[in-house]
Order: C-alpha cells, then structure tokens, then sequence
C-alpha cells in the first residue's frame, strides 16, 4: 500500500515506521526537516519537506497513486484542509486526519472525513479505568 503521512511529529514518525517496517510504501511530509530525525534509523521510506496543503508537495509525495493519506500535524485546520484536498481532489480511497478539538469531530464527519480525536479517546480510556 502506497501511504503519505503529513507530520512527522512521534505519532507520524511512528506510524511512517511501522508501516514501513510492515512493507509498505510510505511518504512523509513535514515544514521541518528537523521532524525527520524522529524516524527509525532504518527507515526505508521517503521524507520530503513540504506543506500537506499544498497540491504540489502532496504531487511531489506521490499523492496521486496513494491508497491512504493520513494527516497528524499538530494543527486541526491544516489537518482538515490536507485530508479534504486529498479527498475531494486526489480522490485518495482512505483519509485519516486527527483533530484535537473534540467539538470540530462532528463536523468533519460530515465533510466526510475519517477523523479521530486523542482527546476523546483517551477520556474514554481514562473513564473506563476509573469505572473499573
């Protein structure tokens, strides 16, 4: 599977890894390319600099024979504009974007976006261990 990853911050650089590790073709975009450094030291994947919202960098990434994009940069907006970009004009079969603001979930699922919140998921961690 052909997978672009926006963000190489420890959840980027994770998932780009196992992936990797898994045999698959993974892509990572990140602004800095200081994030890179958070990679495995055998990586075999791409990491090029450049913005996820930006129809050339997502080109460059190889956006266009992706199976998966997945954005999970620090930002809820840029996240939203990438996987919406990836969606609706690269048609891309499977987006994830992750989006800290809980209240903005609703919404982008009806954008149709796949998108998660950590902040809800862990609370319903947390709410499960204390109800133990």
């Amino acid at each position: 599977m052909k997978i672009v990853i926006m963000g190489c911050g420890r959840v980027g650089a994770q998932l780009a890894s196992v992936m990797d590790a898994n045999g698959h073709d993974v892509t990572v975009l990140d602004i800095e390319d200081y994030s890179f450094r958070r990679l495995a030291p055998n990586f075999g994947g791409t990491a090029l600099l450049g913005n996820g919202t930006e129809e050339d960098s997502l080109r460059r990434a190889g956006i266009e024979k992706a199976d998966a994009f997945v954005a999970v940069t620090q930002g809820d907006n840029r996240n939203v504009m990438a996987a919406q970009i990836c969606k609706h004009i690269f048609n891309v079969p499977k987006v994830i974007c992750r989006i800290y603001d809980p209240l903005r979930q609703e919404l982008y699922s009806t954008l149709g976006l796949d998108a998660f919140s950590p902040t809800t998921i862990l609370t319903q961690m947390l709410r499960e261990k204390l109800e133990d």
